[in-house]
């Protein structure tokens, strides 16, 4: 019952991860504002969820544009009047040799994935404080913990998220605002076919861990309570998920380990 009548706002939520939380957030009786660039994706997501979807409004954005994100938030905010939990999850990937990757590339992931989620942030964040109450969800991965081939520039936007959001939870902890930064492994979805190569162009391939990954809905299920308990990161996968903690505690077996590993 945590979620019942709570105000949700999920980025990216047209597909992938987005739309697996839609679905459970929506069973559990929330009330969703759902954004993503593609309007017609989104009512789809909207259609496909069960029973009474009055509760369920629509409110497109594109991450990249950065200056105009204050009004999309404000917008966000008159729906409800206030928001309960923001969920940052929509982002972008990248699938190429950083001397290979152009800078206006490493720019675009870089204004997507964090600029964007740090944007709405500091737009919702004084309502929050205001209202002495409110969660910020942050979709990291695994890549926000540790690095491999071929995803520089995807790693870069991951670990700097991890380093705002870790000073912002120390700023706002008086305020009785929480910030949850979910690091998943592979989970099944297109986040490598939408991947960026180094020219721009889409990867538009399948990730071989993205193939074997757990699949949406199972993630959804899985860190929806890890969320209610509070967790400062929360870490959802499979094996790849040793590496967080190979990272920390013997990172030389973990460089070892990444060398010798398929990358795609």
């Amino acid at each position: 019952m945590a979620f019942k009548n709570k105000v949700i706002w999920i980025t990216g939520a047209s597909s992938g991860i987005g739309e697996a939380l839609t679905y459970a957030l929506h069973k559990r009786g929330a009330k969703l504002i759902l954004s993503s660039r593609r309007g017609g994706a989104l009512k789809e997501v909207k259609e496909n969820c069960s029973g009474d979807a009055s509760d369920i409004h629509i409110l497109t954005l594109d991450l990249e544009k950065i200056d105009g994100l204050a009004s999309k938030a404000q917008e966000a905010l008159n729906i409800y009047g206030h928001i309960d939990y923001l969920f940052n999850n929509g982002g972008i990937s990248q699938r190429s040799r950083a001397i290979d990757t152009k800078l206006e590339v490493t720019q675009k992931v870089m204004d997507i994935n964090f600029m964007g989620s740090v944007a709405l942030t500091k737009a919702v964040l004084p309502s929050m404080i205001e209202r002495k109450t409110g969660h910020i969800v942050v979709t990291s991965s695994v890549m926000g913990k540790f690095g491999t081939r071929l995803r520089s520039s995807y790693a870069a936007s991951k670990h700097a998220l991890h380093g705002y959001f870790d000073c912002l939870r120390q700023e706002v902890c008086e305020d009785n605002i929480q910030i949850s930064l979910v690091c998943p492994g592979f989970i099944k979805t297109d986040v490598t076919k939408n991947a960026l190569e180094g020219d721009g162009t889409k990867h538009n391939q399948m990730g071989t861990g993205q193939k074997r990954g757990m699949s949406p809905n199972d993630f959804a299920e899985k860190v929806l309570p890890k969320i209610t308990k509070g967790k400062d990161e929360i870490y959802i996968g499979g094996k790849e998920i040793a590496g967080i903690y190979l990272k920390r505690w013997v990172p030389g077996l973990l460089k070892k380990v990444l060398r010798n590993s398929e990358v795609t």
